[in-house]
């Protein structure tokens, strides 16, 4: 069974088609400027080299037909036909209230995301338009949304309810409802893996800190609060958002710049965070390279950003009452070093305490790693993230109708025994060049590298 995941956006198509049976990836890539010229697609399969072809999509019909026919033809081919696919998982950011798990998509579902295309303006209708190109081209393949806010649906009415007239809550659906969903149910069950605890007896805040990012309590295996709130823009400083701050700013600074609303969200999403602090860089690795070189403003931009994420550490192992493990995962998570020292210093009060060796060491997306002290009574972890193999999951559950909520549905890597063939291959490769990683690999094989 070849199951298809579909994530599209504004402007581009990511894509990857995974073999159920054989429990492997066989491809994977992304279409890009999707609708503004100069499109191509970026594509790799298998032990395959990475092909690159140009060729114009002005809308995501074309850019999921140049995929399909990627898929299936040529020497980029990795199946034989469409009827090779089983089903296509699709991603949408928004499932406000009304959805809590994934489904399959039908017209209902369909005007839902629609209804709810307010709630995410930016990401909703690229989605929808996804999954009717896709519906479109393939209109025998049942077709699956798996939700970003699904995951949050867990937290309590304290947690999600703003402290904003409860009419708009009634009339706007104005409540908190976090994103990243699908990131942090694949690391919190992986963490309670390593911790070797029963999932819903474990208590950790995962740290998703990459373009965009968000911090996660789960308590007892749940979703209990989250850094982003109504919309992506709350909680901890990003590459271009600025997160939490007085929301008497952007009124004060209309009225000073007569700026209208649009220009101002443009501003708090795309031109603030550590874009705006450095007035250069939002690329962490640029922003470290500047401190490096005595950028003062680089710097202050890693102490904020490091404050912040520390910040809702101490507050959230607070609120789920003592924690187990701090988790770090996505693209700076996984391999920003700095960040992660300066986001955990002085927390050895909470018995929290990193090996500085370790920390540094650890720069890899293809293992989990412990990067605790041996005296620290809570552990730090780095889970590299794995959002499609909960897509993919979802939706072969949902073919053979074994899937339900997360409460009551167990994934594969839940399993002590469970590997990811490929990222252990590529483990092995890192390690040739850099041998000091086995020493802070969290979960070898069976019969240890070492």
């Amino acid at each position: 069974m070849k199951i298809l995941c579909l994530n599209c956006g504004s402007s581009s198509v990511k894509y990857s088609l995974f073999d159920w049976q054989a429990k492997t990836p066989l491809a994977s890539g992304v279409v890009e400027r999707v609708g503004i010229g100069g499109s191509f697609i970026s594509h790799e399969a298998s032990g395959r080299e990475k092909v690159n072809v140009n060729q114009d999509c002005p809308t995501h019909k074309e850019a999921i037909k140049l995929v399909l026919n990627t898929l299936t033809e040529g020497t980029t081919g990795v199946i034989e036909s469409l009827s090779g696919i089983a089903a296509v998982g699709h991603r949408v950011v928004h499932g406000g209230e009304k959805f809590v798990k994934s489904v399959i998509i039908d017209d209902k579902v369909i005007e839902a995301f629609r209804e709810l295309s307010s709630l995410a303006p930016l990401h909703n209708p690229p989605n929808i338009q996804g999954i009717e190109a896709a519906r479109e081209l393939m209109p025998k393949i049942p077709h699956m949304a798996i939700m970003d806010t699904a995951w949050h649906q867990t937290m309590p009415p304290f947690s999600y309810t703003y402290a904003l007239p409860h009419k708009w809550y009634e009339q706007y659906a104005i409540r908190r409802y976090g994103f990243h969903g699908t990131s942090f149910l694949y690391v919190a069950k992986r963490a309670a893996v390593l911790l070797k605890k029963d999932p819903f007896k474990t208590n950790v805040v995962i740290c998703h800190i990459g373009n965009g990012a968000s911090v996660n309590a789960v308590k007892n295996g749940l979703s209990y609060d989250t850094s982003m709130g109504f919309t992506p823009l709350e909680g901890l400083v990003m590459g271009t958002r600025a997160g939490d701050h007085d929301p008497a700013i952007p009124l004060y600074v209309m009225a000073r710049e007569s700026l209208n609303p649009g220009e101002m969200d443009a501003i708090l999403n795309k031109k603030s965070g550590i874009l705006g602090i450095t007035g250069k860089y939002s690329d962490r690795r640029d922003v470290e390279m500047a401190a490096e070189q005595g950028d003062e403003r680089a710097k202050l931009a890693i102490h904020i950003e490091c404050y912040r994420i520390k910040k809702y550490i101490g507050a959230y192992a607070a609120a789920v009452g003592g924690i187990d493990a701090v988790v770090f995962t996505a693209g700076v998570g996984e391999m920003g070093p700095i960040t992660r020292a300066g986001a955990l210093e002085g927390l050895d009060f909470l018995g929290i305490k990193c090996d500085a060796e370790k920390n540094a060491t650890s720069k890899t997306r293809n293992a989990e790693t412990d990067i605790s002290c041996r005296t620290s009574k809570v552990k730090v972890f780095i889970i590299p993230t794995d959002e499609e193999r909960v897509f993919v999951e979802d939706v072969a559950g949902l073919i053979n109708g074994s899937y339900d909520i997360h409460t009551r549905f167990t994934y594969t890597f839940q399993d002590a025994s469970y590997r990811n063939s490929l990222r252990d291959d590529a483990f092995v490769k890192q390690c040739v060049k850099k041998p000091a990683l086995l020493k802070v690999e969290a979960n070898p094989p069976a019969g240890a590298r070492r």
